[in-house]
């Protein structure tokens, strides 16, 4: 091994100097933290293209393994409650143990349970390989913005969180897309069992690649898992979210508004509880200080919101499209594309040459973009009928992917840029997680917002018509949510930190948590 490589592998706290140890991990002549970067970003890819992927093979997988509707509602649900769940114990588990060992445990086992998923010899195996699938996930997700905050200085972070964007824009749309040509394909008469199949060589080379290539880096201090704090959050998510997942199948039963309302005192709990066992030993599993960041608290917020938009409009396009037009899977994920590659582009623009010059004007300026995109869809729907052509809405659908392109990228560098270092793990567990929780809402709004305006028995002429009215009811809320979260965009911080020249950015490892709430950015 190289000195170079030494340095490399050297993580922050073995050093008397935190500070000399950033700048090592941060050399400018050091590529191998671009290598990394590569790796973890392709795990995120990875992760956000199985979210979607699913949903397009759904009626291969009905008839081919012969799964009954309420499985194919937990092959869906399964990953995502076990994901929301585990995403902030997967970030302060990456603080205590290593992020680098914990992502490289989640790859292992995310590719793992790939494989399980793809050879699943009945539904309830593919069932349990989707939760466990989504577990895996956890540890190795919050583990990709954490490495990124301990491995890049400052003033580079606007670059890697503007390829962030774009990876994420990426995945939104390339999942459906990828999923359908593989489906097509059905490579080997393995029907749609590739889906799953296609991350085992993607994993293993992340799995090689990143350990041998990714710098390990831990929380400053000593830390202990906060069993009682797992159990709440573990708890409380599953009271909220379970209810919202299965609620419209099960014709919201009483219990569910029950265990919907419970959640919010055990929610409540953890608050008192975090408190206490922060005071006396440090070690609470989220860390509430970070409520106090301005821009942090707000950034949750905005996440929350922007999360429950996206969760009714990808849903309810997926319905419209596949259903409502009668469109094929591979038809439908085409179309998709032009909204893709805007929120590639536009996310890496944002960053990258915007936020700097124009700061939080960018975001607002992606919300009332995204809006306006949503309204011309709206207006193209009404005007086309059944006889839309995907033509017809590229432009809606570019408008709407320049508007998320400027928000997403962005976003996630409002949110972080004053966390201090020792708490990056917590902060990035709670960022997806919260993103996670407003996906489970619009989900479940979409029982309201769009099934609410379907009839129940429906002749196969009047499907056509009712979907399509149901979709743009849909989309008046969707843009609804868009200007609210402009408002709320007002909270944030006008300039990310790390844009600011001479700051004390690059070390908040030496600063008290008081001094970083005096840096904030008014």
């Amino acid at each position: 091994m190289t000195s170079t490589e030494t340095s490399l592998e050297t993580s922050p706290e073995s050093s008397p100097d935190p500070r000399t140890a950033q700048a090592a991990q941060a050399a400018p002549g050091d590529r191998r933290r671009w290598f990394a970067l590569a790796i973890v970003m392709t795990a995120a890819f990875m992760d956000l293209v199985d979210v979607t992927i699913v949903n397009i093979a759904i009626p291969s997988i009905r008839e081919d393994a012969g799964a009954s509707w309420s499985q194919i509602q937990w092959i869906t649900a399964g990953y995502a409650l076990a994901f929301a769940a585990g995403l902030i114990t997967g970030g302060r588990l990456g603080d205590i143990h290593g992020r680098k060992r914990l992502f490289l445990l989640g790859i292992g086992g995310f590719t793992l349970a790939s494989a399980l998923c793809g050879f699943a010899a009945n539904p309830e195996m593919l069932v349990a390989s989707r939760i466990l699938q989504g577990a895996m996930a956890a540890m190795m997700v919050p583990q990709v913005l954490s490495i990124v905050h301990a491995t890049f200085p400052a003033h580079e972070r606007g670059k890697v969180f503007g390829l962030f964007g774009a990876i994420v824009g990426l995945g939104a749309v390339s999942g459906p897309l990828l999923g359908a040509l593989l489906t097509e394909w059905n490579l080997f008469g393995l029907e749609w069992r590739p889906i799953f199949l296609i991350n085992l060589p993607v994993g293993i080379a992340g799995l090689i690649l990143g350990s041998r290539f990714i710098t390990e880096s831990k929380a400053p201090k000593a830390l202990k898992l906060d069993i009682v704090g797992v159990v709440l959050v573990t708890l409380g998510l599953l009271m909220l979210l379970y209810p919202l997942t299965r609620g419209r199948e099960l014709d919201w039963p009483v219990w569910g508004y029950v265990s919907m309302a419970g959640s919010i005192g055990v929610f409540g709990a953890l608050v008192a509880y975090e408190r206490r066992k922060g005071a006396r030993d440090g070690s609470p599993l989220i860390e509430l200080s970070l409520f106090r960041v301005r821009s942090f608290a707000a950034g949750v917020a905005v996440q929350t919101v922007f999360g429950v938009g996206l969760g009714v409009f990808f849903l309810v396009w997926t319905l419209y499209m596949q259903t409502g037009l009668g469109w094929s899977p591979l038809k439908a994920g085409l179309t998709g594309v032009p909204f893709s590659l805007a929120v590639s582009t536009a996310a890496g623009l944002s960053v990258q040459k915007l936020v700097p010059r124009f700061g939080r004007k960018v975001l607002q300026t992606g919300a009332l973009t995204m809006a306006i995109g949503v309204l011309l869809y709206i207006g193209e729907s009404a005007r086309y009928g059944l006889g839309i052509a995907p033509w017809q809405m590229a432009l809606p659908l570019v408008v709407m992917g320049v508007g998320m392109g400027l928000i997403v990228a962005p976003l996630t560098d409002a949110v972080l840029s004053d966390v201090p270092r020792e708490h990056a793990g917590s902060a990035s567990g709670l960022i997806n997680t919260v993103q996670q929780m407003g996906n489970a809402l619009g989900l479940g709004l979409v029982a309201v917002v769009f099934f609410g305006q379907i009839g129940d028995r429906l002749t196969p002429a009047e499907v056509g018509p009712a979907f399509v009215n149901a979709f743009e009811h849909a989309l008046r809320w969707v843009a609804l949510v868009m200007f609210a979260i402009f408002l709320l965009m007002f909270a944030l911080p006008k300039r990310p930190a790390q844009h600011l020249e001479g700051g004390a950015e690059d070390a908040p490892e030496a600063a008290p948590s008081g001094d970083r709430e005096r840096e904030l950015i008014a």
